[in-house]
């Protein structure tokens, strides 16, 4: 019981290194150059990795000591936290649909991750690791792709759900190959521990660079929910076709899982609406421009001659056209 409760307080801890992570990522991505080597200058991205990296090592930690079926729904806490955890940190309101969207989000992913993991994972074998990150690799590899078509023809939000995709992808499986580090198999030989662990690095650093650029320009509450969302999806996929966890309760709970999915899509759904509509928001009010007032004579001090506004016959001392006499401007009298 004690290395269960050790577990989940891993997995919140991590959630919350996740959620500070995610949230100066953001920050980042809509106030700096977008060059990546400026990024590299840049103290508070440095603050992201070791967030992210954190929240890395305490998941690795929770699932050496817990299980798969109590860890993994705990990584929803993610979306959870992150929406006050902004409120705090960068003063952002949080509306009532963008909480709808999280709540659907994490009841749909819960339900999805409770109706799986119905038997104990069998050992997923070197053939089977590579195999799994191989195709792993190549969604990434077209998700990229269709992100960089999609930036190329200004459909911004649509790019960084396919870069979120992508991360959502490379963190499962990184998830994927430190399940076989924490089962203790790959690490019996350095022939089998090298490669995983190399995998592992390649598919964090991934996962770390296409989150990083799904946040520009696509805001904060849809790329982490498509990330969140995805992660587990991929790794359950696995669990459930190549580990042999199958369903809970047979078919009723294949069907809850399915309704979990669509509820999961339901609420990305309402959060992309809701990013957008605030997107639009905020470029209309950037393009309201108030024109300068124009500076009238008067009030810039110019000096106004005392014969503007006259008669120019009484300038010259002259008649006027009917052979009336016109005073002088001198004569005259404020």
């Amino acid at each position: 019981m004690n290395t269960l409760i050790a577990s989940v307080l891993l997995a919140v801890l991590s959630a919350v290194a996740y959620a500070g992570a995610a949230i100066v990522q953001e920050r980042i991505a809509s106030t700096t150059d977008p060059s990546r080597f400026a990024l590299l200058r840049n103290g508070r991205w440095w603050v992201s990795v070791v967030l992210n990296g954190t929240g890395a090592l305490l998941h690795v930690a929770a699932l050496g000591l817990g299980p798969l079926t109590v860890v993994q729904p705990l990584g929803v806490l993610t979306i959870v936290i992150v929406a006050p955890l902004a409120a705090l940190t960068v003063k952002r309101r949080v509306g009532r649909r963008a909480w709808r969207g999280i709540g659907l989000v994490t009841l749909g992913l819960a339900a999805v991750l409770l109706f799986t993991g119905a038997n104990a994972s069998k050992p997923l074998g070197a053939g089977g690791q590579y195999a799994v990150t191989g195709v792993a690799a190549a969604g990434v590899l077209l998700l990229v792709g269709c992100a960089t078509v999609l930036s190329r023809t200004g459909r911004t939000g649509l790019r960084s759900i396919a870069l979120a995709t992508a991360a959502g992808v490379a963190f499962g499986t990184a998830s994927v190959c430190v399940k076989a580090v924490a089962e203790g198999w790959a690490l019996t030989s350095p022939a089998r521990a090298v490669p995983v662990l190399g995998l592992i690095a390649v598919f964090a650093v991934t996962g770390l660079a296409t989150s990083q650029a799904a946040y520009r320009g696509g805001g904060l509450a849809t790329p982490l929910a498509t990330a969140t969302v995805v992660n587990p999806v991929v790794a359950g996929a696995v669990g459930i076709l190549l580990l042999d966890e199958g369903f809970r309760y047979g078919a009723p709970g294949a069907v809850a899982a399915l309704l979990g999915a669509v509820v999961t899509g339901w609420g990305l759904f309402v959060l992309t609406a809701d990013n957008v509509a605030r997107q639009r928001r905020a470029a209309a009010a950037r393009a309201v421009v108030i024109p300068a007032p124009v500076a009238r004579p008067e009030a810039a001090g110019a000096l106004v001659p005392l014969t503007a506004g006259l008669d120019p016959a009484a300038v010259r001392g002259e008649g006027r056209a009917d052979g009336t006499a016109v005073p002088h401007p001198a004569h005259c009298r404020s």
